[in-house]
């Protein structure tokens, strides 16, 4: 039986994204000169926050996580995307929206990433 998407082979872009992103309690997908993602890094680290962070551009296949990223959020907004507990937050908007109405904190404590 053949399987849908290339499951089972590593080089699926989609399968190593959502590799990467549960590897750590925060993850961020990132290009380095983008001031979002700079951003979203101050955040997090300004909470405490060490989130593992892929520099997409400084990746020779960040090309393809860059485009399974835009198909996940199915816009054309690639960065930056934060995955909490191996779980799709989103972009920048969607982090702010989660920080300004109280859900951000508690997510990262269920995640492990910050223990106050």
């Amino acid at each position: 039986m053949h399987s849908y998407m290339g499951m089972g082979m590593g080089s699926d872009p989609m399968e190593r994204l959502v590799k990467l992103a549960s590897e750590s309690a925060v993850v961020i997908f990132s290009v380095s000169s983008c001031c979002m993602c700079h951003a979203v890094k101050r955040l997090f680290c300004g909470m405490g926050v060490n989130p593992a962070v892929y520099e997409l551009d400084q990746d020779p296949r960040g090309k393809e996580l860059e485009r399974a990223l835009m198909r996940l959020l199915g816009n054309s907004q690639a960065v930056p995307v934060v995955f909490i507990g191996g779980k799709l937050i989103g972009s920048m908007d969607r982090v702010m929206a989660s920080h300004i109405n109280g859900t951000l904190v508690p997510l990262l404590k269920e995640a492990g990433a910050l223990w106050l």
